[in-house]
């Protein structure tokens, strides 16, 4: 029995008595405490394998921002590294990968990825279910299968993907294979996630937005609808940054959640997705203003998106120099909002 269960009522569409909230990295470098538990590993990827560690900076901001959701500490790239392709995170440049896929028999080394090379992570979803001890939800996450293809294609992030995004072009069937594996991979890793205790689970598609809308339909949206239709267990959010051309297409897909980044209109999304629980969608850049400020950019959002079925959250994630007491206002902020009736 979870004690504060109001964004799991919200993500099924039931009727809650205020709006919840929780934000994308918010178990993160904005937390004086976490960068203390992160000089404890030598570098990036030993601490995200760190189950220890992991589940507790995982548990941070429940503590210290008041969120009504912790959301596991890990990485999307464990599964290109589970799969058979290990990535480094580089400073101040971001991941690496030295290996990349760029031909079928590439393809056809890689792994389907299974709980045994992810143990890590479902181990610290055990060790953090148990820490909080009912107080709130835990939220499980995978990156959505074109998202995970742009690094393991590209080797590195980038501005416009354009080595990824030039492989659906010139390797399409090859590229179909890929997403095939990775799809089959995250379905299993979800599962295992959900085994372990997570009670709600995202897709992130960071990159969705550099695809056109039909490139996006062929190469990406198929297999985050094989996913969803795999996911019965718990809700489901899907993210997808800056696919303006998307939320009409999700009405069809089994998801529960639809996270919006800052860019989208709620109002328009609710008109295409009145069955679907909306969750965002603040610029992260509002928590660099003045308590006045975020008040009323916090009040505009709450008001647009109005009392039911919505998770207030942020349009992308925490950046890294935001001052921790900003994002703490901005939960009680939310916390607080009473819609008119």
């Amino acid at each position: 029995m979870i004690k504060n269960d109001i964004l799991l009522r919200a993500a099924r569409g039931e009727t809650t008595e205020r709006t919840p909230v929780w934000m994308m990295r918010q178990a993160g470098r904005i937390l004086p405490e976490y960068r203390v538990v992160r000089a404890k590993a030598k570098n990036f990827v030993e601490f995200v394998k760190n189950s220890e560690l992991a589940a507790e900076v995982t548990i941070q901001p429940v503590n210290i921002l008041g969120v009504d959701a912790a959301i596991i500490f890990s990485d999307i790239l464990v599964i290109p590294e589970a799969m058979g392709l290990p990535y480094e995170m580089v400073e101040a440049r971001g991941p690496l990968f030295r290996t990349t896929v760029a031909t079928m028999a590439d393809v056809q080394k890689l792994n389907i990825a299974t709980e045994n090379e992810l143990s890590y992570v479902t181990d610290a979803i055990r060790l953090v279910k148990k820490e909080l001890d009912g107080s709130v939800p835990l939220i499980g996450f995978a990156g959505a299968p074109w998202t995970i293809l742009a690094y393991m294609v590209e080797g590195s992030g980038s501005k416009t993907f354009s080595k990824a995004k030039g492989f659906l072009y010139t390797q399409p069937l090859v590229a179909h294979a890929l997403l095939e594996k990775i799809t089959t991979s995250t379905i299993l890793y979800l599962k295992a996630q959900i085994a372990a205790g997570a009670d709600i689970v995202q897709l992130f598609d960071s990159w969705a937005g550099i695809l056109s809308g039909p490139m996006y339909f062929e190469f990406a949206l198929p297999y985050i609808d094989k996913i969803c239709e795999a996911i019965t267990e718990v809700p489901i959010t899907v993210f997808a940054k800056d696919a303006h051309y998307l939320p009409a297409q999700l009405q069809h897909i089994k998801c529960d959640v639809v996270g919006l980044d800052w860019t989208m209109h709620p109002q328009r999304v609710r008109d295409l997705l009145p069955h679907k629980t909306l969750q965002g969608n603040l610029d992260p850049c509002v928590l660099y203003g003045d308590e006045k400020t975020i008040i009323h950019h916090t009040h505009q959002m709450l008001q647009a998106f109005g009392s039911k079925r919505y998770i207030a959250n942020l349009g992308h994630g925490l950046y890294p120099d935001i001052d921790k007491e900003k994002a703490k206002l901005f939960v009680d902020i939310v916390k607080e909002y009473k819609h008119n009736a």
